[in-house]
């Protein structure tokens, strides 16, 4: 199993799933944070944050999933009050109307939560609504292999693992 490593975040990819984790780089105040990337289909380099440029690629059989790190401004905010990583998703999750943009027969889920002391969002595509009992056990496969290390000690904030 390939195993990605950077800005502490640490992902052992399942078979048929590639991925990238990286910073976008910040302007003026505004501070980058890590974004992680895992598709079962090859990710064009220009693709936004949550998939744009990319969903509208996917085939039926096809998974996005992006872990998006926010400032630790949110952390103990309500939005992050989940402690913990999602672990297991259930089919029922996902639903057509949660996608940031909405494309026929696909479906998604949003999770806020905070791990490590860090807040993120986890949010995931799914080709087919229609198929996605096979495609949840597919990203929970994923999901078990991500691990999120706390902010490196001495790391200004909103600056964690440069």
């Amino acid at each position: 199993m390939p195993t990605l490593f950077a800005h502490g975040i640490e992902a052992g990819l399942p078979s048929g799933f590639e991925g990238r984790i990286f910073k976008r780089q910040g302007s003026g105040v505004e501070v980058a944070n890590a974004v992680a990337q895992f598709s079962t289909f090859a990710l064009p380099d220009d693709v936004g944050d949550f998939g744009g440029g990319a969903v509208t690629s996917m085939g039926n059989d096809d998974i996005f999933a992006v872990l998006f790190e926010y400032g630790p401004d949110s952390v103990g905010t309500r939005l992050f009050a989940h402690q913990g990583l999602p672990r297991t998703l259930n089919v029922d999750d996902f639903k057509p109307y949660v996608l940031r943009r909405g494309l026929t027969g696909q479906s998604g889920t949003q999770w806020f939560f905070t791990e490590s002391g860090r807040p993120f969002t986890l949010y995931a595509v799914l080709g087919s609504h229609a198929r996605r009992s096979i495609l949840v056990p597919r990203i929970n496969r994923l999901l078990a292999g991500l691990t999120v290390e706390p902010a490196a000690v001495g790391t200004p904030a909103g600056a964690p693992w440069n």
